[in-house]
């Protein structure tokens, strides 16, 4: 993150993986990242703040103020009065607990410019124009301002990421102490990702965040040495939790998973951890019979472990995704359209051994299906993209990323899905320009994505400004994307965002 040099207030701009840091401090707010929305969030969040001209009759009547500066959190704190420390950044201030903030009654100028600069109804509709990490910023710059921004309102599906180094703050006589976590506490996350953390870390953290025993209702560890014991311990202490996520834990086993899952748990998330095969997903399957959603990536789950699930899951889980479970074969698909026939969302990214005739039991299966990712697939052919477009009326999003062997004739048979709104083409070598007029008689088209097509022209790409509904254009890695093409979509595709 930039910091504020020679009068430079230029608004951070999230990096790509959408975390934010916030450095360490000793006043409550801990260390964290904070991250929220897709992708195309992300990009809008680079942009400034699109305050309002106008806040409330107040200020409407205010010349003296200057509202044309409310661009970045900064200048936001010009207006009440207060300058900026040295060293500050965008993202967060070094301050204590115990150091002194401005008090209104302190603040300069008149007192009718004290007291709008402190209006808690002003502050309330003026702060949900920032982003999160600018509210960090804003809630250092009085008692009033924090007061206001600590609301959980403002915070609301933000989730705090914890690095153990974070954890812990160093005394003078290098003993280690466990940061405070109240100002997490006041402003109400329900969830964290804690990041290398072992079983001690994890009982410090549950001892320490007050809302972690009922409060906190997702969990996600990544690259973690947590263990059996550590695992069974924290969802037996925190007994709020219903989503957890494990993400490169590799000290747990499968005895674990059985000693520690809870049926509470609805969504579960299991990811590049060596000691999971089918019997962790036998565990899943008995243990949790209220299971919404199961993401997966696991290397040695085989066609066997599909055909665990219950009548009782096949009722409520709705969302599966199998991504890279490179054993999975069609075999293992018949297991699952049985055993899951009420899913709406499905991944098999990466399941390389899947072909056609696989993708021809989905659609004829499940056809509640809205989204569908075959990224990755190397033995999807046209004949696949044919299934889908006769019997998934109700598919909202495709994606077919890396799916080498699509060609044109796969587009025309999509062309006549009219539900479909997201569509990933992303290194599909063999689409043409042929193939995208099949794709411009798609009106429900809202989002396309064609980066890294090489065979794609300039004169074929032009013709997309036919899809006038479109809110979302990728053509990075694209030969054909010029920069008089860039300038002619801004011109034909004013509310579309190109992606370059």
């Amino acid at each position: 993150m930039s910091n504020p040099r020679n009068g430079d207030t230029k608004p951070p701009c999230l990096p790509r993986n959408g975390l934010v840091k916030i450095p360490t401090q000793p006043n409550g707010l801990g260390s964290a990242s904070i991250t929220k929305g897709t992708p195309a969030v992300k990009n809008r969040l680079c942009q400034p703040s699109s305050v309002p001209a106008i806040l409330s009759p107040a200020l409407a009547h205010r010349s003296d103020l200057p509202i044309p500066s409310l661009a970045s959190p900064l200048s936001l704190a010009a207006l009440a009065g207060v300058s900026s420390p040295p060293g500050a950044s965008l993202v967060g201030l070094n301050t204590s607990e115990g150091s002194e903030q401005p008090s209104p009654e302190r603040l300069p100028g008149s007192p009718s410019e004290r007291q709008l600069a402190v209006d808690e109804k002003i502050l309330n509709r003026l702060f949900w124009y920032f982003s999160a990490c600018e509210k960090c910023v804003l809630a250092q710059v009085c008692k009033a301002w924090r007061r206001v921004l600590y609301q959980p309102k403002f915070w609301v599906g933000l989730t705090p990421v914890l690095h153990t180094k974070e954890l812990y703050n160093v005394l003078p006589g290098g003993e280690k102490e466990f940061v405070s976590l109240q100002g997490f506490a006041i402003r109400g996350f329900d969830g964290f990702c804690l990041v290398g953390v072992s079983d001690l870390d994890i009982c410090e953290f549950i001892d320490n965040y007050p809302l972690s025993k009922k409060g906190v209702k997702s969990m996600s560890l990544k690259r973690s040495t947590i263990t059996d014991a550590g695992l069974e311990v924290m969802l037996e202490q925190m007994q709020g939790v219903v989503r957890l996520e494990l993400s490169g834990c590799n000290d747990f086993t499968e005895a674990g998973l059985w000693s520690s899952l809870n049926a509470r748990i609805t969504a579960l998330s299991v990811s590049d951890c060596i000691n999971v095969a089918d019997d962790a997903i036998a565990a899943i399957s008995q243990l949790l019979p209220n299971l919404t959603e199961l993401n997966l990536q696991a290397y040695h789950v085989t066609d066997t472990a599909l055909a665990y699930f219950t009548a009782k899951q096949g009722y409520t889980t709705h969302t599966l995704r199998l991504n890279s479970c490179w054993e999975i074969t069609n075999h293992g698909v018949v297991n699952m359209v049985h055993s899951l026939p009420n899913l709406s969302v499905l991944s098999l990214s990466g399941c390389s051994k899947v072909t056609d005739d696989g993708v021809e039991l989905v659609a004829e299966n499940l056809r509640k299906l809205r989204s569908l990712d075959l990224s990755w697939c190397p033995r999807i052919t046209d004949m696949a993209l044919e299934y889908i477009a006769c019997d998934l009326h109700k598919l909202e999003e495709l994606v077919l990323d890396r799916c080498v062997r699509i060609t044109d004739t796969g587009l025309s048979y999509l062309s006549t899905m009219s539900s479909l709104r997201s569509l990933y083409l992303r290194w599909c070598c063999q689409v043409q320009d042929f193939g995208l007029k099949h794709l411009l008689g798609m009106g429900s088209l809202r989002l396309l994505s064609l980066a890294g097509c090489p065979l794609l022209t300039t004169t074929g790409l032009s013709g997309l400004v036919q899809l006038q509904e479109l809110e979302e254009l990728e053509l990075t890695n694209c030969p054909g994307a010029t920069p008089e093409l860039f300038k002619y979509f801004s011109q034909h595709l004013p509310c579309c965002m190109v992606i370059e």
